[in-house]
């Protein structure tokens, strides 16, 4: 310990105490809650608040640390061994106590139990855990996944599995990059999903995990998306909100297209043609989301935020860091999985590549775009990670001015075949591309309504093999979106090209 780490204060992982209290669960909480978190250190002799070296006088400072050892022998389930060795600092003697991170968890006080006794390190200081960290540490601690325990209260048919590996394999189709990506994709199969932990095969038939229920958004877990645009910086002022269930891929892109409708959108130029051009990078957007969606903690009751300020997309997942991973290790492509059925799926579906490489690619997109690095916060109680808007390279820019800065005019000189003059009236060039949706689903009812002039709910249900309510969900994003306008009502209607404003 130097001065310099002394005068930084109290941190996540290291802790103050000017004298050894006699009640030993003062600080025997903090013991625990460095075990069950990334491990730390308690300094003995050193005043938490004016952080003066106090130390300890050299006659006595052998038994009080006989203390410190007796004590946490005797009070901590399961056993702690922490490393306890004297320092000398600033000419005088402290005591320091260094807890490693542990492997049985979760550690808690026995005289308190494990229903009031397990302690955990959150901003730099020592809280009783609550019910949901405690599960997530009992998982830790027995080396489970949450996600592949059976989900109680849930019964599945024939016809519900094979659905769901259907959907997975379209999926799969859809998100595959090249044609040979493509053709390499196989059939996903019960046996498939008993491999990952969806199934579990019990006495000869399959039952769901939790897996199946977040997947497929069905059961008693509670799985949902929320979105929204704010004004301003700070969650004073909604200007729109959305949440989004059901199945996860379709959250994904729900939440994706709400995203890309409240960001600043430019232009640039291929050959004649206008191409579009978000202020962030599209693909870091989706990535990100997928990374939420697979790394959160689904024990964790709360959802997963999306949410646009004036000046940055902010994403915010439940739970705690796994065991072992840290911010920096994240960034760094280290990969450790909470939810290990679920990365399977989403591996097997082209929602994720190599495990471990979404971060660093998200970070390495954002800055390619001129952006400054992506901001992680938290990792403690939830995850936070910040991408700031109209900053390039350090330097805020005027949003409003965003969009003329990089936009392409609708109209360019064009030079005559002959050797004429150029015309005084600017010539437009035609407009030969039609911009279709993003999504694939909003791309095949956009070229039904382009071929046909109009598409119905009926309709939308048998080209996209969907459910009604979700065909007519799509319809009226699209709707909103500006490419379908609603004509007629009730059973009687049906939705055409939007020709007003594109």
């Amino acid at each position: 310990m130097t001065i310099e780490e002394i005068l930084a204060g109290e941190s996540k992982n290291v802790e103050f105490k000017e004298n050894l209290s006699e009640k030993s669960i003062k600080y025997m909480k903090s013991v625990v809650a460095f075990a069950n978190g990334t491990g730390g250190k308690i300094i003995f002799g050193i005043a938490d608040k004016t952080r003066e070296v106090v130390g300890f006088d050299k006659e006595d400072v052998f038994k009080k640390m006989d203390a410190i050892a007796n004590a946490v022998s005797d009070s901590c389930e399961p056993a702690i061994i922490p490393d306890i060795a004297l320092q000398t600092v600033d000419g005088k003697t402290v005591i320091v106590v260094e807890v490693s991170e542990g492997r049985q968890r979760p550690y808690y006080i026995k005289a308190l139990g494990r229903d009031g006794g397990v302690y955990v390190r959150v901003a730099g200081t020592t809280r009783l855990a609550d019910e949901y960290m405690v599960k997530e540490l009992l998982f830790e601690g027995s080396n489970r996944y949450y996600d592949q325990a059976l989900c109680t209260g849930l019964n599945v048919t024939d016809e519900d599995i094979d659905a769901l590996c259907k959907a997975m394999k379209e999926q799969a189709v859809r998100n595959a990059r090249t044609e040979e990506q493509k053709a390499s994709i196989k059939n996903v199969g019960r046996q498939q999903l008993r491999s990952w932990g969806i199934l579990i095969e019990r006495d000869g038939k399959d039952y769901p995990s939790n897996a199946f229920a977040i997947l497929t958004g069905n059961g008693g877990l509670h799985v949902a998306t929320q979105c929204g645009v704010f004004k301003g910086t700070t969650k004073a002022v909604f200007v729109d909100r959305r949440e989004y269930t059901g199945p996860l891929w379709e959250q994904i892109d729900e939440a994706f297209q709400f995203v890309l409708r409240n960001i600043h959108l430019g232009a640039t130029i291929v050959g004649i043609y206008r191409q579009d051009v978000y202020e962030i990078p599209p693909d870091a957007i989706r990535e990100l989301i997928i990374n939420a969606m697979v790394h959160r903690s689904y024990l964790d009751h709360g959802t997963i935020q999306v949410a646009v300020y004036d000046n940055r997309l902010e994403i915010t997942s439940p739970g705690k860091l796994p065991m072992g991973q840290t911010m920096e290790r994240m960034k760094e492509g280290y990969s450790k999985i909470r939810n290990e059925a679920l990365a399977h799926a989403f591996a097997y579906m082209n929602l994720i590549e190599h495990w471990g490489s979404g971060i660093p690619r998200i970070i390495d997109k954002v800055k390619a775009a001129g952006l400054r690095e992506p901001e992680f916060i938290g990792g403690e109680v939830d995850l936070r990670i910040n991408i700031y808007r109209g900053q390039v390279d350090g330097t805020v820019v005027d949003l409003s001015d965003l969009n003329n800065a990089i936009k392409v005019p609708d109209t360019i000189d064009r030079m005559p075949d002959s050797g004429d003059e150029v015309p005084d009236k600017t010539e437009t060039v035609p407009d030969t591309m039609e911009k279709m949706p993003d999504s694939e689903q909003k791309q095949q009812i956009y070229k039904y309504v382009l071929e046909k002039g109009s598409i119905t709910t009926a309709e939308t249900v048998e080209i996209l093999d969907v459910k009604h309510r979700r065909a007519r969900a799509v319809l009226l994003n699209m709707v909103k979106d500006g490419y379908l306008r609603k004509k007629g009502a009730a059973r009687s209607t049906i939705y055409v090209k939007n020709t007003e404003g594109r």
